[in-house]
C-alpha cells in the first residue's frame, strides 16, 4: 500500500510540475527533416506588396486597467488596447498576411534563428508575429512579476508554463500549420498575443504604416489572406510573374 501511495502522489504532481516550471525546451514530433536549400530561384523570383487599411472612422483604444498587479501599475500607465491600432492615414496595424495558398508541394528550409515572444511592461511584444513548423519560439519574461505563458492552439498541443523571475526563458516549437496561435497569461487577463505558424517563409505582420513585403516568391498564382483578431479576414488572388512585384490593398471596416 505505502509503494501504490508514493507513486499516485507522484503522478498527481507531475502537472503541477509542468504548470510552475521555466526555462524549458519543447519539441515537435518526430518527421521528415527539412530541405537543406530553398526550392526557389532568386533569379526569377518576385514580391507581393502592400498595406492595410481601415475605412471609416477607427475605435478609440480603450484605456488598460493594471492596478491588479503593482509591479504592472508602475510600468504600464498609460497604456491602451492593442486589439485594433489604427494609424495614420488609416493604417492598421497588427494584421498577419501570409500566402494561404499557391505554393503546391513545395517544401522549405526552417529557420533555426528564434523568433522571440517578450513579456516586457506587462504586455505580450510584438502583439502579432510568425513563425515556420519547426522554427524555435523562444518566450522571455522581462518583467519583474510572475507571467504563465498560456498558448491555447486548436491544431498544436497547448501549453501553460510559469514564468515567476525576471529573465526566465522557454522555447516551444510548433508541430504543424495553424493560423493563429492565441496566447493568453492567466495572471493578467488583458495580455494577448497571436502567433501565425506556417510551411513557408511568406509571410509578415504590418507596422505602424500598415505595409507588409512578401519577398522571394517563386512566379505563380496565390491565394493572400490577412488576418485580424477583431476585424476577421480578406483574401485576394495576385499572379506574379519571373522578377515581377505586384501591389495590392486590404481594407476593413469596423
Amino acid at each position: 500500500m505505502r509503494v501504490l501511495s508514493g507513486v499516485v502522489l507522484g503522478v498527481a504532481l507531475l502537472p503541477l510540475a509542468a504548470a510552475c516550471g521555466g526555462g524549458t525546451q519543447e519539441s515537435a514530433p518526430a518527421q521528415a527533416p527539412p530541405p537543406a536549400t530553398s526550392p526557389v530561384d532568386p533569379a526569377t523570383a518576385g514580391t507581393v506588396m502592400g498595406r492595410v487599411t481601415f475605412a471609416g472612422t477607427p475605435p478609440k483604444p480603450a484605456a488598460l486597467r493594471m492596478d491588479s498587479d503593482p509591479a504592472c501599475a508602475q510600468q504600464g500607465a498609460g497604456a491602451t488596447d492593442e486589439s485594433v491600432v489604427v494609424g495614420d492615414g488609416g493604417a492598421v496595424q497588427n494584421v498577419f498576411v501570409y500566402v494561404k495558398d499557391g505554393l503546391g508541394t513545395l517544401r522549405f528550409p526552417v529557420p533555426s534563428t528564434a523568433v522571440v515572444l517578450d513579456q516586457k511592461g506587462c504586455r505580450y511584444a510584438p502583439h502579432v508575429l510568425g513563425a515556420q513548423v519547426g522554427q524555435p519560439v523562444e518566450i522571455v519574461n522581462s518583467d519583474p512579476t510572475l507571467h504563465n505563458v498560456h498558448a491555447v492552439p486548436a491544431s498544436n498541443q497547448e501549453f501553460n508554463t510559469g514564468q515567476p523571475i525576471p529573465g526566465m526563458k522557454q522555447t516551444h516549437v510548433f508541430s504543424t500549420r495553424e493560423v493563429m496561435v492565441p496566447f493568453k497569461c492567466d495572471v493578467h487577463p488583458w495580455m494577448r498575443a497571436f502567433i501565425g505558424v506556417l510551411d513557408h517563409p511568406y509571410f509578415g505582420v504590418t507596422g505602424a504604416d500598415g505595409t507588409f513585403t512578401l519577398q522571394g516568391l517563386p512566379p505563380g498564382t496565390y491565394t493572400v489572406e490577412a488576418w485580424h483578431e477583431k476585424l476577421g479576414t480578406q483574401t485576394q488572388s495576385v499572379t506574379i510573374g519571373p522578377k515581377e512585384s505586384k501591389e495590392i490593398a486590404f481594407a476593413f471596416k469596423g
